[in-house]
């Protein structure tokens, strides 16, 4: 076996405000908060299973250009329109980053303008 995402680390001014909001979106939970007020989110069975942890390290000011780093989710209960509305319920908002309006995917923002992707497939809970 190869290496496999264990966590992915998101930059943030507010990892409260961005992990309620990923909390949500994932069904995921808070699960540490560092000394310097990063935050740990992820399944509910915690670090090293079939889903990556995500943490949100506290940045003061935004980097320089887009983020390196974003995520891509797919529905597990519901079709992508259903789930579309569900994000924009939550404070996702549309990103315009060229898009055709012919892909299989929405562009989303996370309420401090991360991008990140809504795919068409539903997938298995797991």
């Amino acid at each position: 076996m190869a290496c496999r995402i264990s966590e992915l680390v998101l930059g943030c001014r507010d990892p409260e405000v961005l992990g309620r909001f990923w909390c949500e979106v994932l069904d995921f939970v808070v699960l540490d908060r560092m000394h310097d007020g990063s935050l740990e989110i992820g399944p509910r069975e915690g670090f090293g299973g079939p889903q990556p942890t995500i943490i949100l390290s506290r940045r003061d000011e935004p980097e320089k250009g887009k983020p390196r780093l974003h995520i891509d989710v797919n529905a597990t209960d519901r079709d992508q329109e259903a789930e579309l509305e569900r994000l924009l319920g939550l404070g996702a908002r549309p990103a315009d980053i060229g898009q055709t309006g012919q892909e299989q995917w929405h562009v989303l923002a996370d309420p401090e303008g991360n991008e990140f992707c809504l795919l068409k497939a539903q997938l298995d809970p797991l």
